[in-house]
């Protein structure tokens, strides 16, 4: 992985927030909320499939492992 050094403005209060919600340090919290928006695209692109794609599963056949 390459890493880049940066040097940011931000909000005391949002980054006090995100540290307490995280339990980890600034740059630990930071890169945390980095890879949530860059996830976020593939987020969107699995709900936009959202009953669209058909799935060839029946419950009960599966139920039947269980047994």
């Amino acid at each position: 992985m390459k890493t880049r050094k940066v040097t940011v403005q931000l909000d005391r209060d949002l980054l006090r927030k995100a540290q307490s919600r995280t339990g980890k340090g600034v740059t630990a919290t930071i890169r945390h909320g980095l890879e949530l928006v860059a996830a976020s695209h593939a987020y969107e692109r699995l709900h936009a499939l959202r009953g669209k794609v058909k799935l060839s599963l029946d419950l009960k056949t599966l139920r039947q492992d269980r047994l």
